[in-house]
């Protein structure tokens, strides 16, 4: 089973030479049927409920993701495999040009993604680094598997610039495109919200890829996935985004008070 990296020096291209970051859009990522076959083993968004982890925030909501590959079924675990595999290695790190690359065969954050009507995942960059596994988050890759998709259902993946001011890119989820960009403090992206009355759950496959040597740029900064408001999103920016970040940090907070309190309790004579 291979990938449809053809012409290597022509994908390298198109890579390096992108904008608002460095990324690639390919079409028929694996062979037509294998897609099929991996589109069809997707779990309804009931069924990935049961299995897998659901987001129910302000910037991420009705999309759950599954990660543990032993859950699989074997069309998805052939392609978690192959998308593992040392020769897509080797090739992924010529084209991007980042050498040393590592595919995370525990799927953080990867794996099985499923979003159903109504959701939504804002504008954002992902964490750029594993504290506990001392790696960085340097390549995204992201399959779509969605047989029949219509532009008013939503549900396309945007590629903004840096100011987030001007979406410079954007692709439906169609059966086996696939997109790949280079993971940095840059590299914002989203996916506009799957609409309502869309008759079916987005499905895309993503995987992330690591190297144990920061990236040139890396300053020694670690943070986690950074969302950022539209242009348009100013209730967004403004209140519900802020609202949220205040319950959490209140719950955590009431959290902490209640371990503290029993903790002098039980040391108490």
């Amino acid at each position: 089973m291979e990938v449809n990296f053809a012409d290597r020096e022509a994908l390298r291209h198109q890579f390096t030479g992108a904008r608002p970051f460095p990324f690639m859009k390919i079409e028929n990522f694996v062979d037509p049927d294998f897609a099929g076959e991996v589109a069809s083993a997707f779990p309804t968004f009931d069924d990935a409920l049961a299995t897998g982890r659901s987001f129910k925030t302000v910037n991420e909501r009705k999309k759950v993701q599954i990660t543990d590959a032993t859950r699989f079924p074997a069309p998805i675990l052939r392609l978690h495999q192959m998308l593992s595999s040392p020769e897509f290695l080797a090739d992924l790190s010529y084209i991007t040009g980042i050498p040393n690359l590592l595919a995370d065969e525990e799927l953080v954050g990867g794996g099985v993604h499923v979003t159903g009507p109504g959701g939504r995942l804002d504008v954002h960059i992902d964490f750029n680094y594993m504290k506990e596994r001392e790696l960085h988050r340097r390549v995204n890759l992201l399959l779509y598997l969605n047989p029949t998709w219509q532009e008013e259902w939503g549900g396309q993946i945007q590629l903004w610039d840096r100011k987030i001011q001007t979406c410079e890119e954007q692709f439906s989820p169609a059966l086996n495109r696939c997109v790949i960009f280079e993971t940095s403090d840059i590299s914002f992206h989203g996916v506009t919200p799957v609409s309502p009355a869309a008759p079916y759950p987005r499905l895309s496959f993503a995987t992330y890829y690591y190297t144990r040597e920061a990236p040139a740029h890396w300053q020694g900064s670690v943070h986690g996935t950074i969302f950022r408001a539209r242009p348009e999103e100013r209730f967004r920016k403004y209140v519900a985004a802020p609202a949220e970040k205040l319950h959490h940090t209140l719950a955590h907070h009431t959290a902490s008070l209640k371990r503290g309190i029993k903790r002098l309790v039980k040391s108490a004579p």
